[in-house]
């Protein structure tokens, strides 16, 4: 049998995960046709086929699925053999997969790249906004080095470091302004607008209020929290915001902020990586980044107030 190719493997996982070659093609930066000759070439090293074509949809076959399991082990050990070698540098350069939360990317990210631009100017940064399920499904499959999200993860093949704390807020319609802050009660007979399903940050609203969901109709989802501060403006309900993300969400809305008392809602943000990835020293460096990306934002806050 012909030898299997590390980059025929890394076309396969490509196609794969996106069930469609010219979005794998595109992952891959290479042509569909080439991407298909390569695709090819290993079904025949195999003797058998990977996947079903139709016109309309690319899946895996019976074989293929099997096919995938291993593919992605061997990806995976590859890469580690790629990081065991830049784990030997005292500064991380190459390529860092960096994943992040969709309601921490908008207000932290650009800080963030500022930072480690500075800091570790060697660095390629590649970037993947999406939930937090995702985030830890595409880790420990070895498609992320890494990933910033909301403590605790409980995965037991990752390591978590907390890295900075931050409050929620209340945002109601600018006319409530004057009206005494809900307490958790008062906020479960309030129209609670929240974000959709697969946020964090919905649960731990949920959670703040004591509910395990809204009623229907009681409640509205969004896909952002941009959407739920404009909604709010318009008198439909309430919303809590991450404290981070006040200054761009109420900018242009017709909203007030009020802060809970003590004990205020908070999340804890943090840095998670695979407990076998021989970064580790690298990645806490990039993980202090984050949290003084983080202190600086809270001053730039404390200054504008």
């Amino acid at each position: 049998m012909a030898n299997i190719t590390i980059k025929q493997l890394r076309y396969f996982e490509a196609l794969a995960k996106s069930a469609h070659f010219g979005r794998a093609a595109d992952a891959c930066s290479i042509s569909q046709p080439a991407l298909s000759v390569q695709i090819k070439e290993l079904e025949k090293t195999l003797g058998t086929a990977l996947f079903e074509r139709s016109p309309r949809q690319v899946s895996l076959t019976a074989f293929g699925e099997q096919f995938a399991s291993r593919c992605r082990g061997i990806l995976r050990s590859v890469d580690d053999l790629s990081d065991l070698a830049r784990s030997a540098e005292d500064d991380l350069v190459g390529r860092l997969r960096l994943g992040i939360i969709p309601t921490i990317a908008p207000y932290l990210l650009p800080r963030i790249i500022t930072n480690l631009s500075r800091s570790h100017p060697d660095i390629e940064l590649n970037i993947r906004e999406t939930l937090t399920e995702k985030l830890i499904s595409d880790l420990i499959e070895g498609r992320l080095d890494a990933a910033i999200v909301a403590l605790p993860i409980s995965e037991a093949s990752l390591h978590e470091v907390p890295l900075f704390e931050e409050d929620f807020v209340l945002v109601r319609a600018r006319v409530d302004a004057d009206k005494p802050v809900p307490d958790r009660a008062s906020l479960r007979e309030m129209r609670l607008l929240l974000l959709e399903e697969g946020h964090c940050f919905r649960d731990q609203a949920l959670s703040f209020c004591g509910l395990r969901s809204p009623l229907p109709r009681e409640g509205m989802d969004g896909s952002s929290l941009s959407t739920l501060v404009q909604m709010v403006g318009t008198g439909i309900g309430v919303t809590l915001i991450p404290e981070m993300a006040v200054t761009v969400e109420t900018r242009s809305a017709d909203v007030a902020i009020a802060r809970f008392p003590p004990p205020q809602p908070n999340r804890k943000i943090g840095i998670v990586w695979r407990k076998t990835s021989p970064l580790a020293k690298q990645l806490t460096s990039i993980g202090a980044c984050v949290r003084d990306a983080a202190l600086l934002l809270s001053d730039e806050r404390s200054q504008g107030q």
